[in-house]
């Protein structure tokens, strides 16, 4: 099993937002989940909490002196593709991979407001800016050390920590939980991989794409060729090169059961890793929580 496609199975589950990675079961029932656990956030109200924590850094960016525009978090239907393997068709049909939500992005972030009002700054200026925006060493650095290995660091202090402890209440104890929370992935993604049920299903999936004339072992083989035949081309002519590629991916995924295997073999193999870090998991999802009722203040919901 590849290393990219371990890696790959851990990306937001196998498509759109997964309850297994953000610690409890998704949907709009209140607080308690399943057995009184915590749920996860909805797609819809991660968006909600990211808005309002633009819309905290905005304030904070102001009150310094310098401008900033909000932008608009990442939808709803391009949070669907960035997983292991495509299994919605309908999506597949009407978007191939989300690239032109990354193409849409990369356009506004090079080219959007903000961008241009920080290269217009004098060097000076713009350094300032930065360092109020994302913070210096200077004010202290706060690190975590990830379940699976590696250290990750942040400043202490900027307009962005700023706005995550408005909306978390703590942001050096969100930094901490939120990290570890998300990163389970490599402590069990290479068991999941030689799971028979996975390698089952994956063969499965390789044998149904064959019989459509594409000799792919994996998804992430698909993913590298569609960069690679859609490199220097237009948008529309990218789209097109995705959405042939995408829906064949997506079809033999629902027929392989592919992404449904992986899924719940991923929420099996996490909830073991996860016993290990119980407490930091509860503070995580119990923090979101308080962020999500937070953020509805803010954004005036």
């Amino acid at each position: 099993m590849g290393v990219a496609l371990v890696a790959l199975i851990g990306m937001a589950g196998c498509g759109g937002t997964t309850s297994s990675e953000h610690g409890g079961p998704e949907g709009p029932e209140g607080p308690e989940g399943p057995k009184g656990r915590l749920r996860g956030l909805t797609a819809a109200e991660e968006i909600l909490v990211e808005r309002a924590e633009n819309l905290l850094v905005k304030k904070c960016v102001e009150k310094a002196g310098f401008r900033f525009w909000v932008a608009e978090p990442e939808s709803l239907a391009s949070r669907k593709g960035s997983g292991f393997v495509l299994d919605d068709v309908g999506w597949a049909k009407k978007y191939g991979y989300g690239g032109q939500f990354g193409r849409n992005a990369e356009e506004a972030r090079s080219g959007g407001p903000n961008a241009t009002y920080v290269n217009a700054l004098p060097d000076k200026e713009r350094a300032h800016y930065r360092a109020v925006l994302d913070g210096t060493p200077s004010s202290g650095m706060l690190s975590v050390e990830l379940p699976g290995g590696g250290t990750v660091r942040t400043p202490r202090d900027s307009c962005q920590s700023r706005a995550k402890d408005q909306l978390y209440g703590d942001f050096a104890t969100w930094f901490r939980v939120e990290k570890i929370a998300t990163n389970l992935t490599p402590l069990y993604v290479p068991d999941l991989a030689e799971d028979k049920r996975f390698t089952k299903a994956l063969a499965a999936w390789s044998l149904c794409m064959e019989e459509k004339g594409r000799n792919y072992s994996d998804p992430f083989e698909i993913r590298t060729e569609v960069d690679r035949r859609t490199e220097g081309l237009s948008d529309a002519a990218a789209h097109a090169v995705e959405v042939e590629f995408a829906v064949d991916e997506a079809e033999c995924a629902k027929d392989a059961s592919l992404a449904e295997t992986a899924r719940a073999l991923e929420s099996e193999y996490r909830a073991k890793e996860a016993r290990r870090y119980r407490e930091e998991i509860a503070v995580f999802q119990r923090m979101r929580l308080t962020a999500l009722e937070r953020a509805k203040a803010i954004a005036g919901v």
